[in-house]
């Protein structure tokens, strides 16, 4: 896995400018998602009492406001069905340009057919409708944490999608 960090801050950390979820069980209570990730795994829940399936994951049911939920795996692949690039004014907190954002099919057999996604490891204008593209995981700056009367460093991942090159 890469670290896709913040490189203006030269690995030092700054709370206010953290952009990420804390993923400790200690801080949230969809840890599994994130833990799934670390595994190469792409999850989200369903419902165990109604089957329904929400995205993303949940700690209650959308449908039945049940807690009984269980992790089910998603596709890992999907295509491109539209797209927003950003070239100038990128925020700070994110890599260099572009930003591109895309709603991804994930395809009809897929509990959750289409969601938002940010797209690396793509140069500016070589994306298009109808990419194929796929997860990717990589680590984001570590979290210092007090965790009783310790401060512990809470490593994080998260995800998104990157164009499948064409051989």
């Amino acid at each position: 896995m890469s670290t896709i960090g913040n490189p203006i801050l030269e690995g030092k950390y700054a709370a206010s400018m953290d952009l990420w979820p804390l993923e400790a069980r200690q801080f949230n209570r969809i840890y599994e998602f994130y833990d799934n990730l670390r595994a190469g795994r792409f999850t989200t829940t369903r419902c165990k009492r109604c089957q329904h399936v929400d995205y993303p994951p949940r700690v209650i049911c959308s449908e039945c406001y049940s807690d009984e939920l269980e992790y089910i795996d998603l596709p890992v692949k999907g295509k491109v069905i539209s797209f927003t690039e950003q070239a100038r004014g990128v925020p700070l907190g994110f890599e260099p340009a572009p930003l591109i954002h895309a709603w991804i099919d994930l395809g009809k057999d897929s509990p959750v057919k289409r969601l938002l996604s940010r797209i690396h490891n793509c140069p500016a204008g070589s994306l298009k409708e109808d990419d194929d593209v796929q997860l990717i995981v990589f680590d984001i700056p570590a979290h210092p944490m007090e965790v009783g009367k310790e401060t512990k460093t809470m490593e994080r991942v998260f995800f998104g999608f990157e164009p499948i090159k064409k051989d």
